[in-house]
């Protein structure tokens, strides 16, 4: 697979019992196929911890602003949004196969919005409740 950010070959990387495909020595990016992002996303999940450091040419420029193709589904553009509620990540997500690219640094900043699972639960269910009661006119 090739990285959507650089188009660097992709490499595997073993992540707890996960296996990612990393963009090592291109722009540090990673690709998360459906659903392992949440095994490594807080700082509780020490699986993550291997992840945070990968090698990137401290030369090489990514336009951010470049509008991203899926690595496995690749006449798919892939959609780029907050990662959670706290509005500070901006992932992008294949629509397709609801895989998730992060550039390098991005699952630093992703662990560190919440601790644990517990405290992410907490924080959506205090924003949903303030949306409901400003809808309802509480």
């Amino acid at each position: 697979m090739r990285c959507p950010a650089c188009g660097n070959e992709l490499s595997q990387k073993l992540a707890g019992n996960i296996i990612v495909d990393v963009c090592e020595g291109g722009c540090g990016g990673i690709w998360f196929d459906r659903f392992e992002l949440d095994k490594v996303d807080n700082l509780e999940e020490v699986e993550g911890e291997s992840l945070l450091n990968i090698t990137k040419n401290s030369e090489l420029e990514v336009n951010p602003n470049l509008r991203r193709y899926c690595p496995k589904c690749p006449s798919i553009p892939m959609m780029r949004h907050y990662y959670s509620i706290k509005r500070k990540v901006l992932i992008d997500k294949c629509p397709g196969c609801a895989g998730v690219w992060l550039d390098a640094g991005e699952l630093a900043e992703i662990r560190s919005q919440f601790g644990s699972e517990k405290e992410k639960e907490i924080v959506t269910e205090e924003y949903i409740a303030n949306i409901v009661s400003k809808y309802m006119g509480k």
